[in-house]
């Protein structure tokens, strides 16, 4: 199954909220004939798009090949939560890698929000970036959980973040659903798609050739590496894969160790009363493991995401999907209408941490950000440009990261993610 065009059509933005609310350029032209360059970028999402500026910014010729639109897949339909540090939690890594890994590991991850902020003011990109993201807690457990780990962070890594009980988190989100939460205020959130749209811009600006509706087929590896397309080639000593949820049989070695997975976000009509959901233009995340995330747009819409997901195939009814959850944690908005509902493909690893891999002496790979890619994937981007111009050193931390392929092979995924996908939200309805 190719999910490049498994639940969209070729060359078209999915009809989100974010696509009705950005300015979506012409299409740039396909590939045609064969050509040189000096990279290769094979995806224009965060990844690809940040590794191509980048390079192009110091002297490199490249050529990006886009399947559908720049900022088509996860880099455009995401939940805008521009998180701190990586998908997991520093004691996690610290069992896992030890502590001075760890905190390595924590350091590029705040180089990576700073990134993304850095792009935005450099180059203009009216993503209405906003800063303050939540975790909240739907048990006394998880309350006692997140205040543990927010004491753990600012003890061993000097970081702060404000700390919420019953009341006060109420006053700042009024679900009943939870008991108290912490806000970080280095984390952030923004539209998606005009940061990926912007980030096309700038790299175009500097340079990059960006061709769009232009699926790589192939990739024959070499000194110089071919590229192929249906009505053309790319010749170059160097190739970036930046594909994640959508790499398909490019790759074997990486589609072995990054699983695709759905995902689906819910526009509702503009709220009358937008204090009943949140009081503070910041982002929210839950503690359950099918998280539910969400934010107020600058329209005063709620973007919910949420909704479980067991094969490669959207539902039919998608708004009905994210109704469900949105719902449990806002119930006075259950005849709310819903004006836009779309899904997405991200990617997953074991580890929930990027896979990060030199393939070849001269081909990089970085995906399976697993939801947290905002500025994972555009800081991945710039590592990988980095390692082409022999300065690999953040590039070598992330691809120290151990990495376990998915047991089974393709044909067991689906199966094996709808059995784990209703394992764990039997356990957040159980409250486990």
């Amino acid at each position: 199954m190719n999910l490049l065009y498994t639940n969209d059509r070729a060359g078209s933005y999915p009809d989100s909220w974010y696509a009705a609310s950005a300015d979506i350029p012409p299409p740039r032209a396909k590939l045609n004939g064969d050509v040189q360059a000096d990279v290769c970028v094979v995806g224009a999402g965060y990844t690809g798009l940040s590794a191509a500026l980048h390079l192009a910014q110091a002297g490199r010729r490249v050529v990006v090949l886009e399947a559908h639109r720049a900022g088509f897949g996860a880099s455009g339909r995401n939940g805008g939560q521009l998180g701190t540090g990586q998908r997991v939690e520093q004691p996690y890594l610290e069992e896992m890698l030890g502590h001075d890994d760890a905190r390595r590991l924590w350091d590029l991850g705040l180089e990576a929000t700073d990134l993304v902020r850095d792009l935005i003011n450099t180059h203009k990109i009216d993503c209405m970036y906003r800063p303050g993201v939540a975790w909240t807690a739907e048990s006394d457990k998880d309350v006692a959980d997140l205040h543990t780990y927010a004491e753990h962070m600012a003890q061993h890594y000097d970081h702060r973040v404000d700390v919420f009980n019953r009341d006060a988190f109420h006053a700042i989100c009024p679900s009943p659903a939870y008991r108290g939460g912490v806000i970080d205020h280095l984390s952030g959130h923004l539209h998606p798609l005009r940061f990926a749209l912007g980030l096309a811009t700038a790299a175009e600006a500097a340079g990059v050739t960006l061709h769009e509706n232009s699926a790589v087929t192939e990739v024959t590896e070499g000194p110089r590496i071919k590229v192929q397309t249906s009505e053309g080639t790319v010749t170059a000593p160097h190739v970036i894969l930046a594909c994640n949820g959508y790499l398909g049989d490019l790759n074997t070695p990486v589609a072995k160790r990054v699983m695709p997975i759905n995902n689906f976000i819910a526009a509702t009509t503009p709220l009358d009363d937008p204090a009943r959901v949140l009081t503070r233009d910041i982002a929210v995340s839950d503690s359950r493991f099918v998280v539910n995330y969400f934010r107020l747009s600058h329209d005063n819409r709620l973007l919910f995401g949420g909704g479980e997901s067991y094969g490669y195939r959207f539902p039919s009814d998608i708004a009905a999907k994210v109704r469900t959850p949105m719902t449990q944690i806002f119930p006075h908005l259950r005849d709310v209408p819903i004006d836009y509902a779309w899904g997405g493909t991200l990617a997953i690893t074991m580890k929930r941490l990027p896979y990060v891999a030199r393939l070849a002496p001269n081909m990089l790979s970085a995906s399976g950000y697993s939801g947290h890619g905002v500025g994972t994937a555009t800081h991945a981007g710039k590592l990988m440009a980095e390692a082409v111009m022999g300065q690999s050193n953040g590039f070598d931390t992330m691809a120290a990261i151990p990495s376990h392929p998915f047991p089974g092979g393709p044909r067991l995924r689906s199966p094996l993610l709808m059995l784990a996908m209703t394992w764990y939200a039997l356990r957040d309805r159980l409250g486990l």
